[in-house]
């Protein structure tokens, strides 16, 4: 039996645009914890959907399983072809492209 259990994730990869302050902080947060800022960026996002007890709730509910994908994930290329996109950005009802500077409760317009 081994002493150490080693969980398999899958990984993606997803382009995403942010404000370059927040880029910057980033890159400054991953060099403070000896990390990576794609580390940074993800454990972030996994700290705030486990916190925010409203999302919690939403993810209950059947709206969550209806939600279009937004996010611009690419797929790993396969017999050295470029990487592609999996799917199109989509519109918010306000006109923002989702997944290219989506905003945050609070923000400005």
């Amino acid at each position: 039996m081994p002493l150490l259990e080693i969980p398999q994730v899958r990984q993606i990869t997803a382009t995403i645009r942010l404000d370059e302050s927040t880029a910057s902080q980033t890159d400054q947060y991953a060099a403070f914890l000896h990390a990576s800022a794609d580390e940074v960026v993800d454990k972030a996002l996994a700290y705030v959907f486990a916190k925010d007890r409203d999302f919690q709730e939403f993810l209950k509910s059947p709206e969550a399983a209806r939600v279009p994908q937004s996010l611009r994930i690419r797929r790993a290329p396969q017999n050295g072809a470029a990487a592609e996109p999996v799917s199109p950005t989509t519109q918010t009802a306000k006109g923002t492209t989702a997944g290219n500077g989506a905003r945050l409760r609070g923000d400005a317009a």
